[in-house]
């Protein structure tokens, strides 16, 4: 079967590609701290990589496994980030800039099951509403579709926090309870 060189190629790309997407994903959980899972996912990684490259060094004259090589890690990148966002993992903190200070925002944001946090500012052209806004990434989306919904010319900026710790909304969204 790996005397035909098409099917060699296909063979090395698609091995590539599982194995970048693993890779990828692996960072992606040691980056969140979740190094058991990591730590799992590599066992695989590592078996997958030594198999493919392994492909690659035996039949180096071969330029085309080369390029498929190349050409699946290229893709492996992006069907790991694809598969990342899918998982949605960890949170997400967002900041909101609002000149709406009339309307009652942080409570309309509250009722959609989302924490916030909010208080008055000063901008160089007057008085602004500051609202901070955790959610889980998997909420992301809506959480943005929500504050432009309530406020088009909102300023946002989200950013995702290394370690949270107590508050009474992190301690329901553990338990299953939040309502988004």
């Amino acid at each position: 079967m790996l005397e035909n060189s098409f099917i060699m190629v296909l063979i090395i790309l698609l091995i590539n590609i599982v194995y970048v997407s693993l890779f990828t994903i692996r960072m992606i959980l040691t980056l969140k701290g979740r190094r058991y899972s990591a730590a799992f996912i590599s066992i695989f990684e590592v078996v997958i990589y030594v198999v493919g490259l392994g492909l690659v060094l035996d039949n180096l004259n071969e330029i085309q496994n080369l390029i498929a090589y190349a050409v699946g890690y290229g893709i492996g990148v992006i069907v790991g980030m694809k598969i990342e966002e899918k998982l949605a993992l960890g949170y997400i903190t967002v900041n909101v800039i609002s000149t709406e200070c009339d309307k009652d925002l942080p409570k309309q944001i509250r009722d959609k099951g989302y924490g916030v946090t909010n208080w008055m500012a000063n901008g160089l052209e007057g008085d602004r509403l500051s609202m901070q806004i955790l959610t889980p990434r998997k909420y992301e989306l809506r959480l943005y579709q929500a504050i432009k919904e309530l406020d088009p010319k909102a300023f946002i900026i989200a950013y995702e926090p290394k370690t949270i710790h107590g508050g009474f909304w992190v301690k329901a969204v553990r338990k299953g309870r939040l309502n988004i």
